[in-house]
């Protein structure tokens, strides 16, 4: 069976809470992290057995470093901490001391005398009947890569030292994994994963600020782990240290990263034979094939608010619930649902958070499947009352503390609109605006969050991310992630808000946390649905007059279409010939808003060039109304 670890460092609380959280998120044994030994109250032994009685065990002790190429009495001392760290080792039943290659100025380079000194290191090990594995650091004194670590390990050529590689120190320098291809799997011990972004920085600075969770960064994990799946290697696959600057992800990070690690060794190992499937029952990821409903919690005097919003933009109410106050809003293939009831999950949504989102449908091939994925990764399953003549429609929990519903066409789950809901007589006609379908949805979170909510996603997901973009809000910088579907059906937006003064960070204070800021909706003609948008008296952002000019020149735009974009309030952008049309609706409740869309010759973005604008003439309209 696959060992998944995770270092003791990367999860908070005392010693005892640490292990209770790794083995309850999932993880089969740790790399117990030495200051959080020398912390714990108790004894080694008291450890070991409170890992046994979790099902956990000590795959790795560490740190150890600053052994090889030293002298005189500071040799002498550096056996003297192996020989107490093999102590200690034996005590907590653990199998293998981390050793990390030496960055002392003092240390010599002569290959015979650090061959020597692992020699004798392994012939300790060997006798304390335990392992070593040598991992080369990057900034380290004389061995800074894996090669030459191996070099050291296949000189000394002894079964108790072997190699020890991370992720980020093999590949974040733009090396590629295929180097790796001779190192036998005999030779690996123990293996680190964790992710960094692409920038150009020294690889020390990337691990100790940019580490990140398999999945959440540019690397090119899964090469890495066919690489060394293919050379034999068949030891534990450990989430490494946390960075340093992810101290406010750590109460998730357990969680997290094994839902991270587990989906990666899946996906890899469902197209490499050499790598056994993690959790052999895991469904694959999950295929959204459309945005089937959002559901908006809601009383009396905001469904009146959010009602004439619809109305603006030229929704109808379609169909009543049969036994709930429960209403469908309908444009195209848009499906929005008012939620007014005074008890149940909405209610309670209400409650906590105001007005504000509450639930989402995605439309999937299979339901039950999708939720058994997220289940078995960690997410947790929704299960509530279902009233006579309803549907038990899969669900899990999302961002924010809300709901994900399932619909698939493998039951009646497709007509639920039909099961559940009664039509509507309809008392006027009501000219659609062009709304086909919602484009996006875009998320506002803690900074923190962020990281944690996009592995909640891609793991459970068919969802492939866009870069990070950082986006000026007059009052800060918020970081905005963008995810899709492979076809573009499914595409949200999470935005990282840490200002309390920004538009997004109000909206997180106002609402009492994370959850759906705004909703996008596809147009095939943003100057038709402008049109009937005046006609229904839609109440849209105001946009400076000085943008206008400015995009005039910028894009070299002729007068006409300057002059119909000015009219319509309406944002413009273009990477190369694909071109972006953005109307917004002013904000309603605790800063929600409405944005109609426009996509011309395969554009993939969100205007993000238009981001401070729009931030802008919100921020002048929350002034305004205040």
């Amino acid at each position: 069976m696959t060992c998944l670890t995770i270092a003791t460092a990367s999860v908070p609380g005392d010693l005892p809470a640490k292990l209770e959280a790794i083995a309850e998120a999932g993880f089969s044994g740790v790399e117990l992290y030495e200051p959080d030994l020398t912390g714990f109250a108790g004894t080694a032994r008291d450890v070991a057995v409170r890992a046994a009685s979790l099902g956990l065990s000590i795959e790795i002790f560490q740190p150890f470093h600053d052994f090889e190429g030293l002298k005189g009495s500071e040799r002498e001392a550096a056996f003297a901490r192996l020989d107490q760290k093999l102590e200690l080792m034996s005590e907590l039943d653990a199998a293998t001391l981390l050793v990390g290659s030496t960055t002392r100025e003092s240390s010599v380079s002569d290959p015979d005398v650090i061959g020597a000194d692992f020699g004798e290191l392994a012939d300790r090990v060997g006798k304390a009947g335990i392992r070593a594995a040598l991992i080369a650091l990057p900034w380290a004194s004389n061995i800074r890569t894996e090669l030459r670590a191996l070099e050291v390990v296949e000189a000394v050529n002894s079964p108790h030292l072997g190699l020890a590689l991370n992720s980020v120190f093999s590949l974040a320098d733009g090396s590629q994994a295929a180097r790796l291809r001779d190192i036998r799997g005999e030779r690996i011990f123990h293996v680190q994963l964790s992710d960094a972004p692409t920038l150009d920085l020294g690889v020390s600075r990337q691990k100790g600020q940019f580490g990140l969770l398999p999945g959440q960064g540019c690397l090119n994990l899964s090469s890495f782990l066919r690489i060394l799946s293919r050379a034999g290697y068949r030891g534990p696959w450990s989430i490494a240290r946390i960075s340093a600057g992810a101290d406010d992800s750590r109460e998730t990070y357990a969680r997290d990263g094994y839902r991270a690690l587990v989906s990666l060794l899946d996906d890899v190992a469902r197209t490499e034979p050499a790598l056994p499937r993690p959790l052999p029952t895991l469904p694959p990821r999950v295929y959204p094939t459309g945005i089937e409903f959002i559901e908006f919690a809601v009383n009396d005097a905001s469904r009146k608010t959010l009602t004439e919003m619809l109305r603006g933009m030229s929704f109808r109410k379609e169909r009543q619930h049969i036994a709930k106050s429960v209403e469908l809003w309908r444009q195209g293939a848009v499906n929005i649902v008012l939620n007014s009831e005074t008890s149940g999950f909405a209610s309670d949504a209400f409650a906590e958070h105001g007005p504000c989102v509450c639930d989402m449908g995605l439309r999937v091939l299979d339901a039950d499947q999708t939720v058994a994925r997220a289940t078995r990764l960690g997410v947790p399953e929704l299960s509530q009352p279902v009233g006579s003549g309803e549907l038990d429609i899969p669900a899990i929990k999302g961002v924010g503390g809300s709901v994900v519903h399932f619909i698939d066409e493998k039951s009646d789950l497709h007509r639920v609109w039909d099961i559940e809901f009664d039509p509507v007589p309809r008392t006027e006609a009501c000219q659609p605006a062009g709304l086909r379908r919602v484009d996006h949805v875009a998320q506002t979170m803690r900074y923190q969050e962020m990281q944690s909510w996009l592995t909640y996603y891609t793991s459970t997901f068919q969802m492939e991310k866009a870069q990070v973009v950082d986006v000026a809000d007059p009052s800060g910088v918020i970081l905005s992630q963008a995810l899709a579907s492979p076809d573009g059906e499914v595409r949200l937006n999470l935005n990282g808000a840490g200002e309390r003064r920004t538009f997004a960070g109000a909206f997180l204070a106002e609402g009492f946390g994370a959850g759906v800021q705004h909703i996008a909706f596809l147009s095939d003609d943003i100057f038709e649905t402008s049109d009937q948008l005046a006609a229904s008296n839609f109440r849209r952002l105001e946009i400076a007059r000085n943008y206008y000019d400015d995009l005039k020149v910028r894009f070299g735009l002729s007068e006409d279409l300057t002059d119909a974009l000015r009219k319509g309030q309406i944002l413009y952008d273009r990477d190369g010939q694909a071109e972006y049309f953005q109307i917004y609706s002013l904000p309603i409740f605790n800063g929600f808003f409405f944005e109609m869309v426009q996509r011309k010759g395969g554009y993939q973005g969100y205007g993000a060039r238009n981001a401070p604008i729009r931030l802008a003439a919100q921020m002048r309209c929350s002034k305004a109304q205040a």
